[in-house]
């Protein structure tokens, strides 16, 4: 028997020790024993799309950010564990795109409450649990450790490591919040609201924010960035016959 289950489809497990974690991936027939793709630390069996995607986030040997790896699944729609750091233990989140869930075997309060910013990306792989419904109930976890995908995006945006606009909303573009976008169950208050209010009325760029009251570059870059991951952002690029609109997962080129 392995030394770690991805994921284990009954009951709460122990979180796995990270050194025990390294372990597991290295031994003969783990998971960095098997993969074909060099410098990454995801194994076969993810799409080619994701793995091009998430290996834009990779610079100079460093791990991917939570957020990053996140909003990549989210992209295309991927059903995977992202095996994370938290202290010296590991935390298997499962996400389930299209579904707008996690798996997580711990609370989100204690994954997301203590320090966001240092959640580190260890591996990732193809899931093998099931949301809620599915056909296949011996995969499916109990129902206490399914959670909203929205909080957590929301509040990695927010105050996990990444602290610039993800790439999709990057560039010479203006942005505008939906009309009737639902941020019930999300912490907003402050001079977020009132952003997120002056938003819904106006199309302003990255620089304009930034001279708004309670924002500066990054509290403006991390805004949008959790906008955009609640589906609701309207992105407008420049082009020389002016603006186009589009909506997350298809925004203009």
């Amino acid at each position: 028997m392995s030394l770690f289950e991805p994921t284990i489809p009954f009951g709460e497990p122990e979180l796995m020790r990270v050194s025990a974690f390294q372990r597991y991936l290295h031994e003969p027939g783990g998971p960095r024993a098997r993969e074909v793709l060099v410098n990454t630390n995801r194994q076969p069996g993810l799409s080619q799309s994701l793995l091009a995607d998430l290996s834009r986030f990779e610079h100079m040997g460093q791990a991917s950010e939570a957020l990053e790896v996140l909003a990549a699944c989210v992209r295309h729609s991927q059903q995977v564990v992202i095996h994370l750091q938290m202290g010296e233990s590991v935390v298997p989140l499962t996400v389930f795109a299209l579904e707008r869930l996690v798996h997580c075997p711990i609370s989100l309060d204690a994954l997301l409450q203590q320090r966001p910013t240092e959640l580190r990306v260890l591996h990732v792989e193809p899931a093998i649990l099931r949301p809620p419904g599915d056909a296949e109930l011996s995969l499916v976890g109990e129902e206490q450790h399914y959670h909203s995908l929205r909080p957590v995006l929301w509040e990695l945006a927010l105050r996990g490591a990444r602290n610039t606009l993800l790439p999709e909303i990057a560039g010479p573009v203006a942005y505008r919040v939906a009309p009737g976008i639902d941020l019930g169950a999300l912490r907003v208050g402050g001079a977020l609201l009132a952003s997120i209010q002056r938003l819904q009325g106006e199309r302003v760029t990255l620089r304009e924010m930034i001279d708004w009251p309670g924002l500066d570059a990054e509290r403006a870059a991390r805004l949008l960035n959790a906008l955009y991951l609640q589906s609701g952002l309207i992105v407008s690029r420049t082009r020389p016959a002016g603006f186009t609109e589009s909506w997350f997962g298809g925004l203009g080129r």
